[in-house]
């Protein structure tokens, strides 16, 4: 298992929702006994916060800007791409229903289907992308690439298995597209992760197309919006916003 990612995840986890609330209601439980009014402030805001973040309408706040950085792709024959690529986004280990494989989570599977989609309507090679983070004992582009080619019918020609994370995603799939003279191409992510996805790919050298998928802020509202249900999509967005900022630290002049 990569130690970098475990760091990456822990910190994820002390600076995102869930966690991060639950500690500062914990702060003010314990601020009580000497301030107690702004002990209790702060633990109500805390799980006021966490009520808001936890329906669809607050993720919202942090999606819809986000997912309208990179609008859906309109026509991928005239993009002028080589080569479509498309990131690993996560696994389900050991799947019994499937005999002890590896399978793509939900999200992944829905970015597969898209790039076996604009493969269809172009005939571009494609690179899967993603290593072994979590220690497994296969890469997430080995399981991918499984996916495209036995359940989707769709070749692919690069896996790029080495990679623990974003940076590196794009890092090691330019270094084999460029040795295969490609320049230019169709980046498959989902439309919360595209801007980050995009910048890194081209601080690594490639021009690229963004190929978004997954627009969430484009559903139709119904009241269980504004109901509490899951955290996954706020923490998801807030995730993409902390790697903007750390990408604009790092770089100062990220490409746009």
């Amino acid at each position: 298992m990569s130690v970098s990612w475990i760091v990456n995840a822990t910190i994820s986890a002390l600076l995102l929702p869930p966690l991060n609330l639950i500690l500062l209601c914990a702060l003010g439980l314990c601020l009580r006994r000497r301030w107690p009014r702004c002990g209790l402030a702060l633990s109500v805001v805390a799980l006021i916060v966490l009520t808001v973040f936890s329906t669809r309408m607050g993720a919202s706040l942090f999606v819809d800007p986000l997912e309208k950085m990179n609008p859906p792709l309109l026509s991928a024959k005239t993009a002028g791409a080589q080569a479509i690529v498309v990131l690993g986004g996560g696994r389900i280990s050991n799947a019994p229903e499937y005999g002890g494989q590896d399978i793509p989570v939900a999200t992944a599977l829905q970015r597969l289907r898209y790039a076996a989609k604009l493969q269809r309507e172009t005939g571009l090679p494609l690179l899967v992308s993603g290593g072994q983070p979590d220690g497994a004992p296969e890469s997430e582009a080995a399981g991918m690439a499984r996916v495209l080619e036995d359940d989707f019918f769709v070749p692919v020609k690069w896996q790029e298995e080495m990679s623990n994370n974003t940076a590196e995603n794009a890092q090691f799939s330019s270094q084999m597209l460029r040795e295969a003279g490609v320049q230019r191409i169709l980046l498959v992510t989902d439309a919360i992760h595209m801007q980050r996805a995009k910048i890194a790919f081209q601080q690594a050298g490639l021009q690229v197309v963004p190929a978004a998928t997954i627009f969430t802020s484009a559903g139709r509202v119904t009241l269980s919006d504004f109901l509490p249900a899951s955290l996954h999509l706020t923490s998801y967005a807030l995730r993409e916003w902390l790697g903007l900022a750390w990408y604009w630290l790092r770089h100062r002049n990220p490409v746009s």
